[in-house]
């Protein structure tokens, strides 16, 4: 773990990073659409420093989009200058079968698509997850088109200044930035929409979308279970909120797998399960064979009322029985998002998560509130331990 004083200089070191670091090199590096930084297979680094294994972990959620449009590489690169253990992100296909980095079915919410009037005619209503859905969809567009928009911020009370200056990335592109990372910063890629995706897109020799998305991590060095040597060199979960990828995928690679959970009223995209079925613990005891841990939408963890936190639910307690990790999402700073008890600061609910129901991780839209917040707490802990034996001394 360190010394006190090298925390200390850590946390000095990298409050030094985030001052410095460009944003307009940024905007000039990527925002031209281009890939600007090499393949991860041309990549000969030394070593770096490992991942930390010894706290909950850091999760870069959709990387640290709070401050930067979604899924862009900037978004990415500044989530690991501000301490992510993890990137992640979610994979889609184009409509030519090149996996990308994007969350919604759609390019309505968070692109300028609708500036683009010569693809005007390409919106359509398709069945998503057993709803009408109507818009711009990503599988009917090609890479080459999908290059030609630009991103933007889904909140509107968000910093706004980046929309229009940043492009859709592939998924080898966001590999690439975690391996160019001068630390080992690991990867959390999401099979998003595995249904609607097998549906629309086809690849060559029957291959499925999940076929395409394990090859993926298999080219560039991706394998070995949870904390095994090969691991630890390159981290990477897998997520879904489909089990029957994570089934499909457990047969192609060792990687740690975790089984996502929506809200208790929507019931699973692929078997149609609904929240109490796949969180008995019948249901865990045989997840278990197939994932690491499952990722929860926190407030079916602890419910909410009017905005205030009620009776915490038994699902940690009985998750971590069967030996399951919990990472919920997703923990947002602004005031839109913080329930009444935390009194509008993110750090009394980052204690309550960490403290109190006792995850394993947290997905974030913050990820420097987070790091700043276990980095004050590690050393405030290191601190009292100080005191402790400074007391015993005195006695000698």
């Amino acid at each position: 773990m360190g010394s006190l004083a090298q925390r200390i200089q850590g946390l000095a070191t990298m409050n030094s990073l985030l001052r410095l670091i460009p944003f307009t090199l940024l905007l000039l590096v990527v925002g031209c659409g281009a890939r600007t930084y090499p393949l991860p297979s041309k990549l000969d680094q030394g070593p770096r420093q490992p991942l930390q294994t010894y706290r909950p972990y850091n999760i870069a959620h959709r990387g640290s989009n709070g401050e930067l449009p979604e899924e862009t590489a900037p978004a990415y690169m500044r989530a690991i200058v501000e301490g992510a253990d993890f990137i992640e992100t979610d994979i889609l296909s184009s409509k030519d079968g090149i996996l990308i980095c994007f969350h919604d079915v759609t390019l309505d919410a968070t692109t300028n698509i609708l500036d683009h009037k010569e693809f005007a005619h390409r919106k359509a209503t398709y069945e998503v997850q057993g709803a009408n859905v109507t818009g711009y969809f990503v599988v009917d567009f090609t890479w080459a088109e999908l290059q030609t928009l630009r991103t933007k911020q889904r909140y509107p009370f968000r910093d706004q200044q980046y929309n229009g200056k940043f492009s859709i990335i592939k998924f080898e592109d966001y590999i690439a930035i975690a391996l160019n990372a001068p630390r080992v910063v690991g990867i959390y890629p999401e099979i998003k929409n595995p249904v609607l995706i097998n549906q629309h897109v086809k690849w060559a020799n029957g291959k499925r979308f999940e076929d395409m998305f394990v090859d993926t991590l298999k080219k560039y060095g991706y394998k070995g279970s949870y904390l095994s040597k090969e691991w630890l060199k390159q981290p990477c979960f897998i997520q879904s909120f489909a089990p029957t990828s994570l089934i499909y995928v457990s047969n192609q690679t060792d990687l740690p797998k975790i089984f996502l959970i929506d809200d208790v009223t929507v019931p699973t995209q692929d078997t149609n399960q609904s929240y109490y079925e796949i969180t008995s613990d019948s249901y865990f005891d045989y997840i278990k064979k197939y994932v690491v841990g499952i990722g929860p939408w926190k407030d079916t963890i602890v419910p909410v009322v009017n905005n205030y936190l009620q009776t915490p639910t038994d699902l940690v307690a009985r998750a971590h029985a069967h030996g399951l990790q919990v990472h919920p999402y997703t923990y947002r700073n602004e005031n839109q998002f913080l329930h009444f008890d935390f009194h509008q600061d993110p750090y009394n609910e980052y204690s309550y998560w960490l403290n109190e129901i006792g995850v394993d991780g947290l997905f974030t839209d913050f990820t420097g509130s987070l790091h700043q917040y276990q980095e004050w707490n590690s050393q405030s802990k290191d601190t009292k331990l100080l005191h402790k034996i400074a007391e015993m001394l005195r006695g000698y």
